[in-house]
């Protein structure tokens, strides 16, 4: 597409009136060029069409438009493929190029640049050419080869688990931006994707949706956009023949119309602005700040213990206290070769770097951004679609949930199944011989008018097509089976005016124009509502009776009694005007108040909308999990109390009364701390309006509540445990994962410090540091992260969004295991070479099995571990394992490379090969952690957090002290403490 085709009118035509004058540029896909044009085209001639001058469009106007792009204002364009395919060929199709993603290599480099890993590949480069130089290029390359070698396994297995995570947000935020509407073909109204828009397509527009194109207005009633995305102004632009344009990605604030696509995709002016920023895939939630900030405090108590280590084996050193396996000092001042001194620096500097590199949790952002995509998208498969990543996290602490009834708790697929006309029920409520013709016709005539849906009759005779919201449906379906002629219908007057149904008012007019220029008014809405506006009905012999104390106290009590059985009720009402009461200019009609009052009442139907099969059980699990579900819906209040008893959020008719049972301008009313006082008992809220569900939430989230809301784009009950159920699984498996990584920290580094304090020499060297790095970080998140939901989850109260990171429960599961594994590992370290009976064995190989068995046995033990963290608060810790195929992949996988490591790797990992007894005692070593966790679980801990202990005790010993001369290692654990315990110990 040539560069004249690109662009948007409305980044030229601010001033609407530019284009009805000819003045500035044409819209998008309408430049100018070409021969004048009398009006009266052959054939369908795409290009001549997209390239028509501001002229041209002048005089087309908006019929004429889309006359030239061959669409009909009332069916839309032709269905068939090929027509689509030959307008999105010219046109473009209704995507924008996205700024591509990172590439692989983007993320290779990201990882190589990791300070630590570089700081060790220098050591690496350091001790190879020293190696080489002091013990020749056969054996000198060993050392650092295997430093080198283990850094590029880190660094690609970060880059590729970094790059497939990038890769499935790629796919999240795809899924999450097709968005599915209606649009008028071939006649009928048929849902397809926002990609799949073509110009010339016709857009019915209603509150609430996204302009999914730019384009031209064919008709609207009281039409308002939020322009807000686009010019970022808060003000509602009014929208009709004066006013026509409409921007891609705006929202309809009010009203309802058509609109004619003229540009699609890059030809707009969302386009050229979403093609112009890249996706932000980098969105981070409150929990992965709060993570990075522990990952960043745990690494700089890693680099203080990192350099305390440096510093103690340097010095042991050059004073000659580190002695070689044969008990030989490895330095003497003016003896030892410099090359030789050089290379036992580079060795106890390449220790202390991979303690940091062990201490650093790069692990826990990723462990997060794992949990998080694995439950978003399994929570799609669910068929609850979380737009946010923190909505997902946020709804695992939720303690109640505000739903809307339709489509929510019911099915959303409603049916008239009862009517009340002429002040008598009609059953059923189809039979138009019960009610004179005079009534049906006008009755037909409100249907059919009043109404944002449609009805498609195909030419074939099948069945009638019925289209638009559940409710517009039912009526417009009743209307068919009274047998209304939608189009016939429609064809007999024309809309000269309309109030859109809105959510305060729980009504919508419209003011008809009859061929004999008479004017109709109907209402439709709230039954209750209608009725209060109604001084007159028909009666079964079509006279009008003035509607007395005793009728209106009828028709309350039928209205009441559907109510009752859950039906929703609508009430129909009309009045005539004379033409001169009418305003006929066009300014002040559109500014005209429809009469709402004295109206004469035509008819009352009961909509039934079942409750969706398992919303019952649905409730149950969420209330006997500590979250309350309240019901805020705009229907009649007994209907809602009906619909609540049926899906059990009230439990009895008891619960039935005020402030369980409340509507919304009742909770409106009230003083804002009255709010507050009541807003923790209302169970349902009836009659309410968006504002009535904002106060309502605002109220509960100022006396502590996590507020989930679920609106009319919740399609399945079931769906509403479903999140919370994946919500908490997030916070969950990160718990998991922070567990295990603990464990692991604490053990490797207590082990290798203690050693190297005492004897100068530590029993894990980098290479195997790096390789339980790889297992801790990287293979750990992937493991943990992915742990599906369990029904135990649920059987927990909520987790609140202050509460500590590391619970009481954890602290105690990884101390005992940290302990055991230090313990253990430590009396190998100083009593092994006995107690393997190595003493007859030369120092350097007895050396090299003990340390072989330490580093094997501590590896196992974090594999047996592994499952531990499954279930940190459960006895059964294989529950649901062999369901984890990934969990099950990678601790066999991590198995076999430590087979490989130990019996083909021994020089790059300066391990001897095992006896098969000795791979006996190593996983003996790593299997008692099993039976150790179940008696761990027995040693009961208190609920309050621990922090709170050390807090108060640092608080007590702090009193009368200068607060700066209290740094020491006891405060910089109560730091520790309070940084993982989360923001309110702090």
């Amino acid at each position: 597409m040539s560069e004249d085709f690109k662009g948007s009118p409305y980044s030229r035509h601010r001033n609407d009136d530019d284009l009805e004058n000819g003045n500035g540029h044409s819209p998008s896909g309408f430049h100018g060029g070409g021969d004048d044009d009398n009006g009266n085209s052959g054939p369908f001639d795409i290009v001549r069409t997209k390239s028509a001058s501001v002229d041209r469009l002048k005089r087309w106007r908006v019929r004429g438009l889309a006359e030239k792009l061959k669409t009909n204002m009332e069916k839309g364009v032709h269905a068939n493929e090929a027509d689509l395919l030959q307008r999105k060929n010219i046109y473009g199709s209704n995507t924008y190029p996205r700024k591509e993603g990172r590439s692989f290599w983007r993320f290779l480099l990201d990882a190589c640049r990791d300070t630590t890993l570089i700081i060790l590949m220098v050591a690496a480069t350091a001790s190879l050419a020293l190696g080489i130089k002091t013990e020749g290029i056969k054996e000198g390359w060993y050392d650092g080869a295997s430093i080198a070698l283990a850094v590029i396994i880190v660094i690609a297995v970060t880059a590729i688990s970094d790059y497939k995570q990038s890769l499935q947000f790629q796919g999240l935020n795809e899924e999450k931006q097709n968005i599915q509407l209606e649009i008028v073909r071939g006649g009928r109204r048929v849902r397809a994707s926002i990609f799949d828009i073509v110009v010339g397509d016709v857009v019915p527009l209603k509150i609430g949706d996204q302009i999914p194109a730019d384009g031209v207005l064919i008709s609207g009633h009281s039409l308002a956009i939020d322009e807000s995305s686009m010019t970022g102004e808060s003000k509602i632009v009014r929208k009709d023949a004066k006013a026509p344009f409409l921007m891609s990605g705006c929202k309809v604030a009010d009203g309802y119309g058509t609109m004619l696509v003229t540009s699609v995709g890059i030809n707009t002016e969302w386009g050229l602005l979403m093609a112009s920023i890249s996706e932000d895939n980098g969105e981070e939630t409150p929990l992965q700040v709060r993570l990075n900030g522990v990952a960043t405090f745990i690494g700089i108590v890693g680099l203080v213990i990192a350099v305390s280590v440096l510093i103690v084996l340097v010095v042991r050193y050059f004073t000659g206290h580190t002695l070689n396996p044969n008990g030989n000092k490895q330095f003497i001042a003016g003896k030892t070769k410099l090359g030789d001194a050089i290379n036992g620096a580079v060795k106890i500097f390449t220790v202390a770097v991979t303690i940091v590199v062990v201490a650093v949790p790069e692990g826990l952002p990723l462990a997060v951004t794992l949990t998080l995509a694995f439950s978003m998208r399994k929570m799609m498969a669910d068929k609850a679609l979380v737009r946010r990543l923190s909505a997902c996290e946020t709804m695992g602490s939720a303690t109640t949930i505000c739903s809307d009834k339709t489509g929510t708790l019911t099915l959303n697929l409603m049916t008239v199944v009862e009517a009340h006309v002429c002040g008598k029920k009609i059953d059923p409520p189809d039979n138009r011989s019960l009610f004179p013709s005079e009534v049906a016709s006008l009755l037909i005539e409100g249907i059919a008018q009043n109404t944002t849906g449609s009805v498609f009759m195909p030419e074939s005779g099948s069945a009638v097509e019925v289209s638009g919201s559940p409710t517009e449906k039912a009526i417009l379906q009743w209307g068919v089976d009274l047998g209304m002629n939608f189009e016939a219908v429609r064809s007999d007057s024309s809309i000269i005016h309309a109030f859109p149904f809105n959510s305060e008012k729980k009504r919508g007019g419209v003011a008809l124009k009859l061929a004999d220029s008479e004017v109709h008014v109907h209402w439709k809405g709230a039954a209750e509502i209608v009725l209060a506006s109604c001084s007159s009905y028909f009666d079964a012999n079509g006279g009008l009776l003035q509607m007395d104390t005793e009728k209106v106290l009828a028709f309350k009590k039928a209205i009441e009694d559907m109510a009752a059985r859950s039906l929703r009720c609508v009430a129909f009402a009309y009045t005539s005007c004379k033409a001169e009461n009418v305003p006929t200019v066009e300014e002040e009609l559109a500014n005209w108040e429809l009469p709402e009052n004295d109206l004469i009442l035509l008819a009352i139907a009961g909509l039934k909308d079942p409750c969706r099969l398992g919303v019952k059980d649905a409730v149950q699990l969420c209330q006997k999990a500590g979250v309350k579900v309240r019901m805020v819906t705009g229907d009649n209040l007994q209907t809602a109390r009906a619909i609540a008893l049926e899906c059990g959020i009230l439990v009895s008719d008891a619960d039935s009364t005020e402030p369980n049972l409340i509507e919304g301008k009742a909770f409106r009313a009230l003083a804002e701390a009255q709010r507050l006082e009541v807003a923790d008992k209302i169970s349902v809220m009836g009659r309410s309006s968006p504002n009535d569900k904002l106060l309502l939430v605002q109220a509960l989230r100022k006396r502590g509540h996590v507020v989930g809301v679920t609106g009319d784009g919740t399609n399945d009950a079931p769906a509403l445990h479903e999140v919370v159920r994946w919500g908490r699984s997030v916070y969950a498996n990160i718990q998991k994962f922070i567990q295990f990584q603990l464990t692991v920290n604490v053990a490797a580094i207590t082990i290798n410090v203690v050693a190297a304090i005492s004897s100068g020499d530590v029993p894990l060297n980098t290479v195997q540091l790096l390789w339980v790095n790889l297992i801790m970080d990287t293979l750990g998140a992937l493991a943990l992260a992915t742990e599906p939901p369990t029904d135990h989850l649920m059987e927990r109260p909520p987790v609140g969004r202050r509460e500590p990171l590391v619970t009481n429960i954890m602290w105690r599961n990884l101390l005992v295991q940290a302990l055991y594994q230090v313990t253990v590992l430590l009396v190998l370290n100083f009593g092994g070479r006995s107690l393997l009976n190595l003493e007859h064995d030369n120092d350097d190989h007895a050396r090299k099995v003990k340390n072989t068995l330490i580093f094997n046995a501590f590896v196992l033990c974090q594999v047996f571990n592994e499952f531990n963290a499954r279930k940190p608060d459960e006895i059964n810790v294989f529950k649901g394992v062999t369901k984890n195929h990934l969990f099950m992949g990678i601790v066999g996988m991590t198995l076999v490379f430590q087979v490989v490591l130990i019996f083909f790797l021994g020089k790059f990992t300066s391990t001897v090969r095992l006896s098969w007894k000795l791979w006996l005692v190593s996983i003996a070593i790593g299997i008692i952690s099993w039976p150790l966790a179940v008696i761990g679980k027995l040693i009961p801990v208190p609920e309050r957090p621990f922090s709170e202990f050390f807090k108060r005790k640092s608080r007590r010993s702090s009193r009368g002290k200068n607060p700066f001369l209290l740094i020491g290692h006891r405060e910089a654990m109560v730091y520790l403490v309070q940084e993982l315990a989360g923001p309110e110990t702090s």
